[in-house]
């Protein structure tokens, strides 16, 4: 593997370091409902990418001109994500949802075969299965019912196809630049508002402390982290940041039990045994390269 492919899979997995924070600063906002909070944290992540253009002097709407592939392509991943992942939760035990929602990394590195270029092996299979089945672990431990077929389900397995869909498919636009996702974000940002004025009551956080973790979701997980997962996806290893992606679940359990917000359990221990090993033997290539012959 090259170093450049070498360095944007680790920005990606920067991302997914991002996203292990999600719960925590979620938490810290208070009662702000999830649409409302979706568009707050875009908006703060699409008004930092204009101000970066205004800084450079640039043309905030030159910025925006990509192909429309490429847009459509990014605001049905960030928006269309988002927004299947509260209809599943709405019509859906949330401990279900989630654990089928959590198919997206090991979608994303069998879809990964399907890229010119890429070949997928054998332990970047059982490397994405590994942290699969701790991330079962870690949702499951609460309790799981699939007690009744549902269209939360249906709406779970249709982020699972979303997200993957986008991080694979992003590789077609790797000439776009990165800084487009602010676009990407601006746009969801509105799109989810409306959902909120449809579908919720407006509640604004509660003290500068809310406030400012509805900035930190803006700058890390529902945010600043789209930007280093694109990087990643267009020009990293993708069946590593596949297989890797499962560390966010794991890390943001970690970060609770830090925080002090939940306990450290033997359960918590073997899902952190799969889930780093099956990174780790995906990630086998990147970390062990062949020597030339």
């Amino acid at each position: 593997m090259t170093a450049n492919r070498s360095r944007a899979t680790l920005i990606g997995i920067g991302a997914i370091l991002l996203w292990a924070l999600l719960a925590l600063f979620t938490a810290a906002t208070g009662d702000v409902p999830p649409l409302q909070l979706t568009a707050m944290s875009f908006l703060v992540a699409f008004v930092i990418a204009l101000g970066i253009w205004i800084a450079r002097g640039e043309n905030p709407l030159r910025r925006l001109r990509h192909p429309a592939g490429a847009w459509i392509l990014g605001v049905a991943g960030l928006f269309g994500y988002h927004a299947m992942y509260f209809v599943a939760l709405r019509n859906a035990p949330v401990v279900d949802a989630s654990l089928i929602a959590y198919l997206w990394p090991l979608l994303i590195v069998l879809f990964s075969a399907l890229l010119p270029g890429e070949r997928l092996r054998w332990f970047h299979v059982l490397g994405a299965l590994s942290g699969f089945a701790g991330a079962v672990l870690i949702v499951a431990a609460k309790g799981v019912s699939f007690a009744s077929l549902s269209s939360g389900y249906f709406a779970a397995m249709a982020c699972a196809l979303i997200w993957s869909g986008y991080s694979v498919l992003n590789r077609r636009y790797k000439n776009v630049p990165t800084d487009a996702v602010g676009g990407f974000c601006g746009v969801t940002a509105i799109l989810a508002f409306v959902l909120h004025l449809m579908l919720e009551q407006t509640v604004w956080p509660d003290g500068i402390l809310e406030w400012l973790s509805v900035l930190a979701l803006g700058l890390g997980p529902v945010g600043g982290a789209f930007f280093l997962w694109d990087h990643g996806t267009k020009h990293g290893d993708i069946r590593v940041l596949g297989a890797a992606a499962y560390l966010a679940p794991l890390l943001s359990t970690i970060v609770l039990v830090l925080a002090g917000k939940a306990m450290l359990t033997w359960i918590i221990a073997i899902a952190c045994l799969l889930i780093t090993g099956g990174a780790l033997l995906a990630a086998k290539e990147m970390l062990r390269p062949r020597l030339k012959t």
